[in-house]
């Protein structure tokens, strides 16, 4: 007997990933997709950019990078990052007013010791 894509969907459970509310299949849920990546400007090329030996500096690079593994560098930090979330209506509307979560950033009040 051959599952259908309608008794496959049937089967998955989807919750809020910010709120954990159970999200039924009959009730719409909201994907959100969030790709970061290094942001860089195109180097322009000089002359001393074609006269360096590539070779030899992508074994230093890499010998460097073997020296500081472990180390909380940045440059060690992953270049593309894809992430996706499930969000229920109302999770989704907070989203779409504040993506960045700068409001509850704002609403934290500490007191002065």
């Amino acid at each position: 007997m051959m599952t259908t894509p309608k008794e496959l969907t049937a089967m998955q459970h989807f919750s809020c990933d910010i709120c954990g509310k159970n999200i039924p299949g009959q009730v719409t849920r909201f994907a959100v997709k969030i790709e970061t990546f290094a942001a860089a400007d195109p180097a322009e090329l000089t002359a001393e950019d074609t006269d360096a030996d590539h070779v030899e500096e992508m074994a230093r690079l890499l010998t460097e990078q073997e020296e500081t593994a472990g180390e909380d560098d940045p440059a060690l930090l992953p270049v593309c990052k894809k992430m996706r979330f499930d969000l229920c209506r109302a999770c989704y509307r907070k989203f779409l007013a504040d993506p960045l979560g700068r409001e509850s950033v704002a609403k934290f009040d500490f007191s002065e010791n």
